[in-house]
């Protein structure tokens, strides 16, 4: 019998930089922190309980969670053709968050593809500061 899933749980990306990635998902996202990597001055108990996050950060929003884990070397690459991740969509409201989102991406310099009408909806697709592809979504 297959299992029966309910929702999504949570999402983690390896980033190279997480300050360039850190300042890129919460200026294009504003995403609430939920978890963070503690200052280096933080005491061993502390430092201890959130080595889950290998230095990163735990962004929360209504659609789970999705972290950035630092671990990658400054040389590494994403690229979609190789196993694993092919891209993150997220779900917004309606199309006109979507167009919404174009002139918000262009205020922050991001480059990104024009909303394109897909079977079932309109997706924008634009890329993260390690090249990881983003889509937002919006049902038709």
């Amino acid at each position: 019998m297959p299992i029966t899933v309910t929702d999504y749980a949570h999402m983690r990306l390896t980033v190279t930089d997480i300050a360039r990635s850190r300042a890129f998902y919460e200026a294009v996202f504003g995403f609430d922190v939920a978890f963070e990597a503690p200052p280096e001055d933080a005491d061993e108990a502390t430092k201890e309980q959130l080595a889950f996050l290998f230095g990163g950060v735990i962004y929360a929003f209504p659609g789970g969670l999705l972290g950035l884990r630092p671990v990658a070397s400054s040389e590494d690459r994403y690229d979609e053709d190789r196993v694993g991740l092919d891209h993150v969509s997220f779900a917004v409201a309606s199309r006109d968050v979507l167009d919404d989102a174009v002139s918000t991406l262009d205020e922050l310099g991001v480059a990104h593809e024009g909303v394109k009408e897909i079977g079932g909806g309109s997706i924008l697709e634009f890329r993260d500061p390690d090249d990881i592809a983003l889509e937002l979504f919006a049902a038709a």
